[in-house]
């Protein structure tokens, strides 16, 4: 399997010792070929030489000790003399620009020289947005009727705990609302429960506009803000077996919760929903649920205005950093610890991270890890099939192959990434301009949002949303979630979402010279930029909102 290796010295290296490259042959040069190269070209210079000099000659003939040379073909001969001479010498600088060119790349562990190109218009657009013709359409229509019965005659409560993180609670509030409309039941507003990953104490209201969620649901579904005051067990309602329904299965259909939630709703009158983690399908409820679904994610779901206004502050700086008005790239980099672990995927590294890694998999997951002796087959399957996550170098060569050049403004949207520096070296070095939301604000600024550890993710959520270019690493709710708002929003702006798969294949292969890389890496995310798509059966909702949440223009 092919990985790239990474250090933190590599800038260094590369301006002291730069190679020659090659557009028409591969730049690839490893160190075993270095003797042989060298011998061969020195014959070729040899070669070279001497061709040159004979060119000379049969040019220039009053180089070669010849009496009978006229003085008028003498000057003919200076004059193709200082041509030729100034021809080299442009091309020897072309040469010698090229290669101490700063922008370096690594491919299957070697070197290779990526060559800046001029930056063309669609790196910033969207370039088949304008071929599509979809609107949103879930929004509320303002004096449409309200198909809410009589507060008297709802079905019941029913009451959540939005677990996870940020993404994945805003994931469940949006299927609670859904599920409460389902049964024509009230719905209690969610709580966001603190569990022992994020260990984080945030209300809804901490992060959400309240007035403006129930407010604009209205018609949609009743919602009230806290347990009615005639039930008097209020401590009881998660903890008994009598108030709570559990065992609901994945991705359960709308008519699963009318035959098995909804009789025990309206003996009980309160129930909770436990747990509650994408426990409502997509392909196997009504239309008009999933248009729901997508009034609650886009539109009734709105951050405190102190967040927005932070947002809108840190893309602001992001757009003028450079002193004038410039677009910038969100980068959701997923390569913390947790995530390399759980991928199960092998990355480049020493023998004793290696070992440290192994050690964390088997405690972490015992289960999977089991011996450990099937990982490594494990590891190339998924790796050919694109269930990676791409590492920080990796990135860095697939957005120079696209073309974005150093001068790139990029925000970066990411957990603790598992290396440290010497793994984000390699994108730092063809990405000076990168930077993170400790390193864009001030810790003062920060210091209001610190409380609470979802308020942060909500002010990267927000910066990746308002990018021009959209750009994730691996799966998870929070790319799922802007990809989707992004297309929902209009589509004009570009999300770029990796094809592992294919990548995988050009990164191992040691014979591919840097332009056929570059082609492969461009024609295949040619339609890969966040165009709302064809739905499917078990298509994803909130990664791809078209039907019924978009509407032909």
């Amino acid at each position: 399997m092919a990985e790239l290796r990474h250090s933190s010295s590599i800038g260094a290296r590369a301006s002291s010792s730069p190679m020659k490259r090659d557009e028409d042959s591969s730049p690839l040069v490893s160190d075993a070929q270095s003797d042989d190269d060298a011998r061969g070209r020195h014959a070729y210079y040899k070669d070279r030489d001497r061709s040159f000099s004979s060119c000379l000659h049969s040019l220039c003939p009053f180089l070669a000790d010849d009496s009978r040379v006229s003085p008028q073909s003498s000057r003919i001969s200076l004059f193709l003399l200082v041509f030729v001479v100034l021809i080299a010498s442009i091309s020897i600088f072309s040469i010698f620009k090229r290669l101490n060119t700063p922008y370096l790349c690594r491919k299957d562990g070697i070197v290779l020289h990526c060559p800046q190109v001029k930056e063309p218009p669609s790196l910033w657009e969207n370039p088949f947005s304008a071929t599509t013709s979809w609107k949103p359409c879930a929004e509320r229509r303002d004096g449409g009727i309200s198909d809410l019965p009589p507060e008297n005659e709802t079905n019941g409560y029913i009451f959540i705990h939005a677990e996870g993180g940020l993404n994945q609670q805003r994931i469940a509030i949006c299927n609670a609302v859904a599920v409460a409309k389902i049964m024509n039941a009230t719905l209690i507003l969610p709580v966001l429960k603190q569990d022992q990953i994020w260990k984080d104490k945030t209300n809804f209201e901490d992060i959400f506009d309240v007035d403006h969620f129930i407010d604009y649901l209205k018609d949609d579904v009743r919602i009230v803000r806290d347990i009615p005051d005639w039930f008097t067990d209020k401590t009881e309602l998660f903890t008994s077996i009598r108030r709570t329904v559990k065992n609901i299965p994945k991705y359960a259909p709308a008519q699963f919760y009318i035959d098995n939630v909804l009789p025990r709703i309206k003996e009980k009158k309160i129930m909770a929903l436990k747990p509650f983690v994408d426990r409502l399908g997509y392909d196997n409820v009504p239309p008009e649920i999933n248009r729901l679904r997508c009034r609650v994610n886009y539109h009734a779901l709105k951050f405190l205005p102190e967040i927005e206004q932070m947002a809108d502050l840190l893309a602001a700086r992001m757009r003028n950093r450079t002193g004038g008005s410039n677009p910038y790239m969100a980068l959701h980099l997923r390569f913390e610890k947790g995530m390399v672990g759980l991928s199960f995927c092998d990355f480049v590294g020493t023998r004793e991270e290696k070992a440290s890694m192994a050690e964390y998999r088997k405690k972490e997951w015992p289960r999977r890890f089991k011996n450990g002796s099937h990982l490594w087959q494990l590891a190339l399957q998924k790796r050919k099939e694109g269930r990676c996550p791409l590492e920080p170098g990796e990135v860095a060569v697939i957005l120079r192959a696209m073309g974005y050049p150093k001068e790139t403004q990029i925000y970066v949207a990411s957990g603790q990434v598992y290396g440290g520096q010497n793994r984000m070296a390699p994108l730092r070095n063809m990405f000076p301009n990168l930077v993170t939301k400790q390193e864009l604000a001030t810790q003062e600024e920060l210091d209001k949002f610190r409380k609470h550890v979802t308020s942060l993710a909500a002010l990267d959520f927000l910066v990746c949303l308002k990018s021009d270019v959209f750009v994730m690493t691996h799966g998870g709710n929070f790319a799922k979630l802007i990809i989707g708002a992004r297309r929902y929003m209009g589509h004009r702006q570009k999300s770029i979402k990796p094809d592992k798969g294919l990548m995988s294949k050009s990164f191992g292969d040691p014979y591919m010279g840097w332009a056929t890389f570059a082609e492969d890496v461009i024609v295949t995310h040619q339609t890969r930029t966040g165009l709302p798509e064809e739905t499917f059966p078990n298509y994803d909702l909130w990664e791809n909102p078209l039907t019924p949440c978009m509407c032909k223009a």
